[in-house]
């Protein structure tokens, strides 16, 4: 690619983030599941102006998200086909939504933009948005079957007490259990999570509270995506509230920033981060300084999956 097509191609990016949530919100793919429809035929099922509709449909179609198979009527491709699964179509609606308003706001100050935008800070404001809160839940929930892979690569060890510290709507914890069915867990999180307890079963509970007070005791502890949401102090924070209830192991499911100039989405998702609530990603040797301080030992550090021990 030319270095002008490169630079449209950045620059529209906010277009398509917004035109992939609109199709998100009015379920355009699911819609299109069972076959190709008309513009017409969508904008009347979905209640939306027919000539809007249309207009992003043929972009997104024009980068593979949807097709036009022939003028006017569009069908789903493998790309948009993703939209339907649950989750995905959620992280749309907050990537095109609150969190592109706040992209937007974006500054050199250091500070998150989200609560100048929104009124208050990220986690506050999805409590008082319950909406957006399931919304939430849902697309941190989708990822579990990439998680679960990773957390497969720990040495598991029997009737352990595994504790899902920040583990949503309980999710990865529960698929963790059913390959390994001498394991117990508990999920930890918010009181306004939303989740199923009963689907929960009799090997896991949940238990309400902040990372930032207690957590519960456990034989293991994973922060599955937890600490790229805070800034060192806070993340710190939670750490050593963590190592307070520790057994023998601390397992993180978290990205780890590689140098140099190759494709990494990690160092987008970092800026993200820093919008929403003054997060961040970590290189490695960040990953070891915050663990060490807050009284971690790491034992490997790499491939979205960092093991450590309390010293």
């Amino acid at each position: 690619m030319n270095p002008e097509g490169m630079i449209w191609d950045a620059l529209r990016g906010a277009l398509v983030t917004r035109a992939l949530a609109l199709a998100a919100d009015l379920g355009v793919a699911q819609a299109l599941a069972a076959g190709p429809l008309s513009i017409d035929e969508l904008a009347c099922e979905r209640g939306a102006d027919a000539d809007t509709l249309y207009r992003v449909l043929r972009a997104l179609a024009s980068d593979g998200v949807f097709e036009e198979a022939e003028p006017g009527v569009f069908r789903n491709t493998g790309a948009s086909e993703v939209l339907a699964r649950e989750g995905w179509d959620d992280f749309a609606h907050l990537f095109g939504g609150a969190w592109l308003q706040a992209v937007a706001a974006l500054d050199a100050s250091g500070e998150p933009s989200f609560p100048r935008v929104h009124g208050s800070e990220f986690w506050a404001w999805l409590a008082a948005h319950p909406d957006e809160r399931a919304a939430f839940d849902r697309a941190m929930a989708q990822g579990w079957r990439d998680r679960l892979e990773r957390l497969e690569s720990v040495d598991w060890r029997g009737e352990e007490l595994v504790v899902d510290v920040g583990g949503g709507n309980g999710s990865l914890l529960l698929a963790l259990l059913e390959r390994h069915p001498l394991l117990h867990g508990i999920v930890f999180d918010l009181p306004e999570t939303v989740r199923d307890e009963q689907a929960l079963g009799d090997r896991c509970t949940f238990v309400e509270g902040s990372f930032f007070e207690s957590v519960p005791r456990g034989d293991a502890h994973i922060l599955s995506t937890i600490l790229h949401d805070w800034d060192d102090r806070s993340a710190r924070r939670i750490l050593e509230t963590v190592r307070a209830a520790a057994g023998e192991r601390l397992v993180v499911l978290d990205g780890v920033i590689e140098p140099g100039n190759a494709t990494d989405g990690a160092k987008w998702l970092d800026l993200l981060m820093l919008v929403i609530a003054g997060g961040r990603e970590r290189t490695e040797e960040q990953w070891r300084a915050l663990l060490g301080d807050a009284g971690w030992q790491p034992t490997r550090v790499g491939r979205g999956v960092i093991d450590a021990q309390p010293v």
